[in-house]
């Protein structure tokens, strides 16, 4: 969890020092999405693949427990859930942060929802830390979005 929240002071703060050219949101968040788009395209593929070659899912059967199937198949639900979180919240922190931020938020995201991915199917610590680079920086974002919106 720590390790998650100096993630997003790091991928939050270093966009704000860099003093990058603010880009209007219709242009970065667009750019800011297609990296987690990737990602999520790639677990889809990934879950498509195993019911090509397995006769028992193919039909779009439940994944047995505890399979690298179901494993996958939990990777991607939750993926789905922060991208969710992010399509709510970056755009009000491209407005208020600017485009450079939001860029480097979705870098980030499709970085550390690799790590998640990796993680769930080696380690829970890995797992924790791709969960938590993912989900705190988007949090947070929010956050610092707001208090720059009024200050």
């Amino acid at each position: 969890m720590a390790i998650g929240v100096l993630w997003a002071l790091v991928v939050i703060w270093v966009p704000q020092q860099l003093d990058l050219p603010f880009l209007p949101p219709p242009v970065a968040l667009p750019v800011a999405f297609l990296a987690p788009g990737f990602v999520l395209a790639a677990m889809i593929g990934r879950l498509a693949q195993r019911r090509f070659f397995d006769t028992e899912i193919i039909d779009g059967q439940v994944f047995a427990p505890g399979s690298g199937a179901a494993t996958d198949q939990k990777v991607l639900t939750n993926t789905v859930e922060q991208l969710v979180l992010a399509l709510v919240t970056w755009p009000f922190v491209a407005m208020s942060l600017g485009g450079a931020a939001v860029i480097v938020l979705g870098l980030s995201f499709a970085l550390m929802r690799g790590l998640f991915w990796v993680g769930y199917h080696m380690s829970p610590p890995l797992r924790g830390v791709g969960f938590a680079g993912t989900f705190y920086p988007t949090v947070l974002s929010g956050f610092w979005a707001l208090v720059a919106w009024f200050v």
